[in-house]
């Protein structure tokens, strides 16, 4: 027996389930009309993540959705500070805004939802230790422990310094044998001087 075709909504809703979160230009490759995300909603079966963001009603929301919501609404941006901090569990803080990266020469994201925190990064502070985590099925680019701990010490008048130094206490209490790694994005960031008396403080 032949097998049904697939209508319309159910395909979207398939490309959804698929992408995690999805943006109604992301349709667009497919020939679907934008108006079967709004149809979709309206049945319940569908709700929006963010302005412009579609997930399944369905879906299990995880404590790491804004990030997931973030890295679809910047895809070129990478998780980072308070919000990377949070991620690899490296400090008590729960940041109300996603901190993200971008290139200093990208255009600023418009929209308000998830509310972003931006900060612009150039050259290898902004490709190095990029790590890559799939949440909600979204890909999600977030640096990792090492350059996190290091960007906090480069921005810490925007984080605080006791924020940088919590996250550098537990970045050594669980990677005893990360301070290779540390250093070698303490050099990339330009910290290593700053980081120097605070390292041997901890030794």
């Amino acid at each position: 027996m032949a097998r049904k075709p697939r209508t319309k909504q159910e395909e979207v809703l398939e490309l959804v389930r698929r992408a995690g979160v999805l943006r109604p230009r992301d349709l667009d490759r497919y020939g679907i009309a934008r108006t079967y995300l709004q149809r979709l909603e309206q049945r319940g079966l569908l709700e929006r993540a963010g302005r412009g963001l579609y997930r399944l009603a369905s879906a299990d929301v995880t404590e790491h959705h804004g990030l997931a919501t973030a890295c679809k609404r910047v895809p070129h941006g990478v998780i980072c500070l308070l919000s990377a901090l949070r991620f690899h569990d490296l400090t008590t803080q729960a940041p109300f805004e996603v901190w993200m990266a971008i290139d200093v020469r990208a255009r600023r994201p418009r929209g308000k939802a998830p509310p972003l925190r931006i900060v612009r990064f150039s050259g290898k502070a902004l490709t190095a230790g990029v790590e890559t985590h799939r949440i909600e099925g979204v890909r999600v680019r977030v640096y990792g422990p090492a350059k996190t701990v290091a960007d906090c010490f480069k921005y810490r008048n925007k984080i605080g310094l006791d924020a940088a130094l919590e996250a550098l206490r537990d970045y050594r209490r669980r990677r005893p044998g990360g301070l290779d790694e540390l250093w070698k994005f303490a050099r990339i960031c330009r910290v290593a001087n700053v980081m120097r008396p605070y390292l041997e403080a901890q030794a």
